[in-house]
């Protein structure tokens, strides 16, 4: 099987390229004459960052929610209220400002902007059928890789599933990449967000689901996570620079995971948990599986003065240990790219539960 495979269109990256999002949206506004939509991150609500925005009296700003992950009920409520405004007209953008969480609701609405029905029914590979409006992406804050994969995650909290929109349709138009924009992130969130590189990157790896390309872009990824995280410094000029381009590449190399994600969705479907600190305890209680990258973080935690509070899952119900292993032995593929198609002789549900109460 070949795949025909899509990056992101255009991308600019360096220090104050935000002052060219005017002109990049003055040509959008050109060649369509609906307004703009602007996904931004209720954290910049009232401060600068807004103001300095090139949004017109005619657009709609939506301020997301970054305190849960995407589900696909609030993905369904912003696309009917972005519906609603539109009225039938066509945006001639929308834009995404904020980390993961608000670039995938961005990229999820989009779908749902130009195919019926909702977030749930294009959870799954390939399920998207027209293409979204124009997108632009402005991470301020990096590691996801969400500027330049094709997928937006949700949860489905009916079903107790954390899968993504996966489509070509799903991706950016347009990324700009201005470091200054991370330069007052909090340590620990810049630490658990920018580790997600790392993670996705050695797990595809270290798959049987490979090709040269992504091995690539992964390794180069690797490579500039670890001068970032096992330097003194992570949060230096040149470090915040360098952890946009490895978020940007470990985007494009985002193929499939391994076991670090679908225990770290386990965590974030029962317990609620945020992406980037979950793969962190994922990680911490994975070392037989993934013992050189285990040791790894390790060294980079204590480097960086970053701690991982113990005792999370303590006092959990046997009902909530059960729904975290199915929650995370629902995501056969990734499980099978580590461990084969016998993972769940591997992962059996003692096994799951134990590496659960271990964090």
């Amino acid at each position: 099987m070949y795949r025909n495979a899509k990056n992101v269109g255009y991308y600019m990256i360096g220090k104050g390229c935000l002052s060219q999002l005017g002109d990049l949206l003055g040509a959008r506004r050109k060649v369509r004459s609906g307004p703009a939509v602007f996904f931004v991150d209720r954290f910049f609500e009232g401060r600068d960052l807004v103001a300095s925005l090139p949004v017109e009296s005619r657009d709609l700003v939506v301020y997301v929610d970054a305190a849960a992950e995407p589900t696909t009920e609030s993905v369904d409520g912003y696309a009917a209220q972005v519906r609603d405004f539109l009225g039938g007209a066509e945006p001639c953008a929308l834009l995404a400002f904020g980390g993961g969480s608000i670039l995938d609701t961005c990229k999820c609405v989009g779908n749902l902007l130009t195919n019926p029905g909702k977030a749930e029914d294009y959870q799954g590979w390939e399920l998207v059928r027209h293409p979204a409006p124009y997108k632009i992406a402005v991470p301020t804050l990096s590691g996801t890789g969400a500027e330049t994969s094709r997928t937006g995650i949700i949860c489905n909290e009916a079903k107790n599933i954390k899968l993504g929109m996966n489509s070509d349709f799903t991706m950016f138009d347009q990324v700009l990449l201005d470091p200054d924009l991370t330069a007052t992130v909090p340590r620990n969130q810049y630490f658990y967000t920018g580790i997600d590189t790392y993670m996705h990157c050695f797990e595809s790896i270290t798959g049987s689901y490979r090709n040269v390309v992504v091995d690539s872009l992964a390794e180069k990824a690797i490579d500039l996570s670890k001068q970032i995280f096992l330097s003194r410094d992570m949060m230096s000029d040149e470090n915040r620079e360098k952890l946009m381009i490895a978020s940007f590449l470990g985007g494009m190399a985002a193929g499939f995971v391994g076991v670090v994600h679908p225990v770290s969705a386990g965590l974030s479907m029962v317990l609620h948990m945020r992406h980037g600190i979950a793969n962190c305890y994922a990680l911490s209680v994975l070392e037989d599986i993934y013992p050189e990258q285990y040791r790894d973080f390790m060294t980079m935690l204590e480097r960086q003065d970053i701690e991982l509070p113990a005792g999370i899952c303590r006092g959990l119900t046997e009902e909530q240990y059960t729904a975290l292993y199915e929650a995370t032995i629902v995501h056969e593929k990734p499980l099978s790219n580590r461990l084969g198609p016998d993972f769940r002789n591997i992962l059996t549900k003692e096994n799951v539960v134990e590496r659960f109460k271990r964090m």
